[in-house]
């Protein structure tokens, strides 16, 4: 991956590719969830921590099957072993239960398989005349025949753990790479009468691993239409299912609409009739019914009530909570403020560290002053003020109900209810005034 960050951290349609595995894993509730580390050890399992996932350290990386040796003391013998891969994030359990229900009638061998039209790079299953599996070879120890082999080894396996001892104490390491290969046991397990058995993935991108940022970038992709797809047959109307992205939980009521190129990020919900603009941003927020949020508005660990219009070009960040029927336009930015039903802040403001009251009215070029220098202040407009444009509210400040602040004032006292509240300021016109005109020069300019 040429990066410092440890493969299987790399995220996925916003998570780790180790979590995506681990999620599928315990859909298939399993006794034990055992992860092996090895290369950034401490970083992955202090990233991955959880109460029901055991870790065990392979210092040398001598190969998958010296991996599985490593975890061989916490196996239960009494019950099969599925092996998956930390990057392989798209493997579905519904694939893997087929696979480990084919296994359990006799206590099988299990492989998951797939048939490829270039198999090259990937281990071959060779079967006998019967069509029965005898081995699995790796791409470099293969011969000609063995490399037109199509259906290749996924590595995903399901092993009976009570012989699994046994067979791996017996692997050798003579091969290209001088690694003990988990593939090995297959022959191991033919010669002890063991029945093999296979399954095959409903997609072949199940299977697919990731060893750089190109196929990092593939399986984005591939599960971020995976993610539309399933968002649309729910009933979301999503213009262009390629230009969308969801990193994290979206979760949409009924008639959401969402336009190109929107990202959503960790827990979303949009409830019924939420209409999503081009180019937005949404990040742990929760938006009521039949609200509109316009192009290129920016939102993040908020709460929006229902039926209100956000945006164009709008920024709520986090600690807001806009109330109903609430407008919030084009250029302003709301910072850990309250906003009351039916307030409206549409132009070139910014509330942060705010209360503001129902039925509020702030004019463009508003500013609550919260910071000075070294500390928050908060402003608490109550309801049905109206705020002028061009006016700067220096925190702390209060302004009481029905007051009306004048255009251009600057506001460091307390306002009391139903005032008129403005600055002394003295207008001069001056008569018969010429404006400077173009024409008027005649000189050289250089």
């Amino acid at each position: 991956m040429r990066s410092r960050l440890p493969k299987v951290l790399h995220p996925l349609a916003g998570k780790p590719l180790l979590t995506h595995v681990l999620d599928t894993a315990r859909a298939l509730s399993p006794t034990k969830l055992i992860v092996i580390i090895g290369h950034g050890a401490e970083t992955v399992q202090q990233a991955t921590h959880a109460p029901d996932v055991e870790f065990v350290l392979q210092q040398q990386q001598l190969g998958t099957g010296h991996a599985v040796q490593q975890a061989l003391p916490l196996l239960d013998p009494s019950v099969p072993t599925l092996v998956l891969y930390g990057d392989v994030p798209l493997i579905r359990a519904s694939t893997l239960t087929r696979l480990i229900q084919a296994c359990d009638a006799n206590n099988a061998y299990g492989i998951l398989t797939a048939v490829v039209p270039d198999p090259t790079g990937y281990g071959r299953i060779v079967r006998n005349q019967t069509q029965r599996v005898i081995k699995i070879v790796e791409q470099k120890d293969a011969n000609e025949t063995e490399r037109a082999i199509c259906e290749i080894n996924t590595g995903i396996v399901v092993l009976p753990t009570s012989r699994l001892g046994g067979w791996l104490a017996a692997l050798k390491n003579n091969n290209a790479k001088h690694e003990y290969y988990l593939t090995d046991v297959v022959e191991q397990a033919c010669q002890d009468g063991v029945e093999i058995v296979t399954a095959k993935p409903e997609d072949f991108w199940e299977t697919l691993g990731i060893n750089d940022q190109a196929q990092l970038a593939q399986l984005e992709r591939i599960k971020q239409r995976q993610i539309a797809s399933e968002l649309m047959r729910e009933g979301v109307r999503i213009v262009d299912p390629d230009r969308v992205d969801v990193r994290g939980e979206l979760s949409c009521g009924t008639d959401v609409s969402i336009d190109i190129n929107c990202i959503f990020e960790g827990q979303v919900n949009l409830a019924d009739s939420v209409q999503i603009g081009p180019h937005c941003v949404l990040k742990n927020t929760t938006v009521a019914a039949g609200t509109t949020i316009h192009a290129f508005t920016h939102i993040e660990n908020a709460q929006i009530g229902a039926e209100a219009v956000i945006g164009p070009y709008a920024r709520v960040r986090p600690g807001s909570v806009l109330a109903e029927q609430t407008r919030v336009g084009n250029f302003v930015e709301i910072k850990q403020a309250k906003v009351g039903a039916g307030s409206k802040v549409n132009h070139l403001a910014y509330v942060g560290d705010a209360e503001v009251g129902k039925q509020v009215n702030l004019g463009a070029g508003v500013i609550t002053c919260n910071y000075d220098g070294a500390h928050k202040h908060r402003t608490i407009i109550e309801d049905n003020v109206f705020v002028g444009s061009d006016t700067q509210l220096v925190a702390p400040v209060h302004i009481g109900k029905n007051a009306t602040i004048a255009a251009g004032t600057t506001v460091w006292k307390d306002a009391p209810a139903h005032a008129l509240v403005l600055n002394q300021k003295n207008q001069v016109a001056q008569a018969d005034y010429v404006r400077p005109s173009k024409t008027q020069f005649k000189g050289n300019i250089e």
